[in-house]
């Protein structure tokens, strides 16, 4: 199928490493030229050498922080700087902490609204009017299946999460005769560093090993394993090309059949 995402501009936030990362790969493969950002420089440096190397298109590396709007400023100047436009906006961040309400500070309530929340708006903010005038665009936020089944001990990520999906819907609305498309896609347990991580936090709590925990996790999706960032990339790179012209408002998981609800 052809995806008409050759000489499209897309920017893809955190695409170091994880979902972010294998969304880019996708994205590069369909012929679209990239802005990527991380905070770390060096793996950044590295995922975007190697992309452009197998797939010839032209990628940006951007050092950022999304959780800082200045960083982000800077990003969306910086591509368009290069590019001279941005048609697609993938909006993502490195998960929250995790906690109940009683062990959660202040701090962390807003570190976690600035890095899941506030990034996604501000991005939008800076990438939106370009699309408006264009009347073309298309805005994914990568959020989590919190949103639809909250899941134990990830307070914040499903609060915040809950809160951006409510915003995309509503600017869905807004937007739409612009010919833009705003979507949210909730990952499941999918293999990335991020899920390793959690494995490693919530383990210990029940003093059992990160494997053992994954292990339960399995258990509890019907597919039996955990999810390949490829596949979550699969559906991302759908949802952002011109033959998704006509979703919007929606929000789709990739989560091999966990999520118990009709909806």
């Amino acid at each position: 199928m052809e995806l008409g995402l050759k000489n499209k501009i897309a920017l893809v936030a955190a695409s170091s490493q994880g979902l972010g990362r294998a969304v880019a790969d996708e994205l590069a493969a369909e012929g679209a030229s990239l802005i990527m950002c991380g905070r770390n420089a060096a793996a950044l440096e590295n995922a975007a050498t190697e992309i452009a190397q197998r797939t010839g298109v032209e990628v940006l590396a951007v050092a950022a922080d999304v959780s800082r709007p200045d960083d982000v400023s800077r990003l969306v100047d910086s591509g368009i700087a290069r590019f001279g436009r941005i048609d697609i906006l993938i909006t993502n961040a490195g998960g929250p902490p995790t906690g109940t309400f009683e062990t959660l500070t202040r701090d962390e309530w807003e570190g976690a609204t600035r890095l899941t929340f506030f990034s996604a708006i501000e991005l939008t903010r800076q990438v939106l009017p370009g699309m408006k005038a264009r009347r073309w665009g298309r805005i994914l936020n990568i959020t989590s299946i919190t949103v639809k089944q909250p899941v134990e001990g990830l307070l914040l990520s499903n609060s915040l999460r809950a809160g951006l999906t409510g915003f995309a819907r509503t600017l869905a609305h807004e937007v739409a005769t612009y010919g833009i498309t705003v979507n949210n896609i909730l990952p499941g347990y999918t293999r990335t560093e991020r899920v390793e991580e959690l494995a490693t936090q919530m383990s210990a709590k029940q003093g059992i090993t990160a494997e053992e925990f994954k292990a339960k996790w399995e258990q509890e999706i019907p597919m039996r394993r955990l999810g390949e960032p490829r596949e979550f990339a699969a559906l991302a790179t759908f949802l952002v090309s011109e033959r998704a012209s006509y979703i919007t408002g929606a929000s789709f998981q990739v989560d091999g059949g966990w999520i118990k609800s009709l909806f």
